[in-house]
C-alpha cells in the first residue's frame, strides 16, 4: 500500500476515533449529571471500558500518520486533496444533530428502566402480601409497643429475604405525639429483648417526609385509599403500597437503589 493511502487511512481512523471519544464523553457526562440508568451492569461496564480501546486506536493512527507523512514530505510527493468546504459543513451539521438524538435515547432508556422497575416492585409487593396474609395481618394491627416493633422487624426481614427486587422494606403508620399527627416508620429494632427497662419512644421512629409525601399519606389514611405511589430519582426507587384490613391501614414502603439500568441482556 502506498504512503499516501496509508496516511489517508490513518486520518480516517483518527477522525472516527475522535468522534467516538466525543460521543463517549457526551454520553458519560449525560449519565453522570442527570443520573440516567439505561443499560444493565455488563453492558454499562463494557461501555466504560471501551474508551481505552478508542484511545489506543487514536494513538496508533496518530503514529502511523506522523510516520508516513514524514516519509511523503521527504519524497516530496505530498499532494493531499483539498477538503470540500460544503462537505465539511454537511458533516458538521450531522454531528450537531446527533447529540440531541443521543440525549433523547438516554432519557428514553432511563424512563423505560424506571417503568420496568415499577412493574417489578408492584408485582413483588402483591405477591408477598398474598402469600403472607398472617404476617400482614399482624403488621396492620398496630400498637406502639416493643413487642409490635420486634415482631415487625422479624416479619420485614422475611419479606426482604423472600424477594430480591426490594432489599429495603418498612411499615409506615399514622400516630400522634403530644396531639400532633406524625408518621412513624418501623424496620429494624436493636434495643435488646422484652426484659429491657428502657422502652422505645415514638419520636425515634418518625418518618421524614416532604410535602408531597405527607399529602399522599394523609389521603391514604383518611380515605383508606389503595392508590400506590411510585417514584424514581438517580437510581433510587420507592414504592408506597397501602394495605387495608377492616378499618386498619398501614403503608408498606419498598425501596431499592441500583447503579445500572434494566435495558439489555
Amino acid at each position: 500500500m502506498k504512503s499516501k493511502s496509508l496516511v489517508k487511512l490513518s486520518n480516517i481512523i483518527g477522525i472516527i476515533s475522535i468522534l467516538l471519544l466525543i460521543y463517549w464523553v457526551f454520553i458519560f457526562i449525560s449519565i453522570e449529571v442527570f443520573g440516567f440508568k439505561v443499560f444493565r451492569e455488563n453492558i454499562t461496564e463494557t461501555f466504560y471500558m471501551s474508551v481505552l480501546g478508542i484511545l489506543a486506536l487514536m494513538v496508533g493512527a496518530l503514529i502511523i500518520n506522523v510516520m508516513f507523512n514524514l516519509t511523503r514530505i521527504a519524497e516530496k510527493h505530498n499532494s493531499d486533496d483539498v477538503v470540500n468546504a460544503k462537505s465539511s459543513k454537511k458533516w458538521g451539521l450531522l454531528l450537531a444533530v446527533s447529540f440531541p438524538l443521543i440525549f433523547c435515547f438516554l432519557y428514553t432508556g432511563d424512563y423505560l428502566s424506571s417503568k420496568k422497575k415499577e412493574k417489578m416492585l408492584i408485582k413483588s409487593a402483591e405477591s408477598i402480601i398474598q402469600k403472607n396474609r398472617s404476617h400482614t395481618s399482624k403488621l396492620v394491627h398496630y400498637t406502639f409497643s416493643e413487642k409490635y416493633i420486634m415482631e415487625t422487624a422479624d416479619i420485614l426481614e422475611i419479606f426482604t429475604e423472600t424477594d430480591k427486587n426490594f432489599p429495603n422494606v418498612s411499615v409506615i403508620i399514622k400516630d400522634t405525639i403530644s396531639d400532633n399527627a406524625v408518621f412513624l416508620s418501623f424496620r429494624d429494632y436493636y434495643s435488646g429483648n422484652l426484659k429491657d427497662t428502657i422502652y422505645p419512644v415514638k419520636s425515634a421512629y418518625i418518618q421524614k417526609t416532604d410535602t408531597e409525601e405527607r399529602a399522599y399519606m394523609d389521603h391514604i389514611f383518611a380515605k383508606k385509599s389503595t392508590d400506590y405511589k411510585y417514584s424514581s430519582h438517580d437510581g433510587n426507587y420507592e414504592l408506597f403500597y397501602p394495605v387495608i384490613e377492616g378499618d386498619k391501614v398501614i403503608i408498606l414502603h419498598f425501596s431499592d437503589e441500583q447503579r445500572y439500568g434494566k435495558i439489555g441482556s
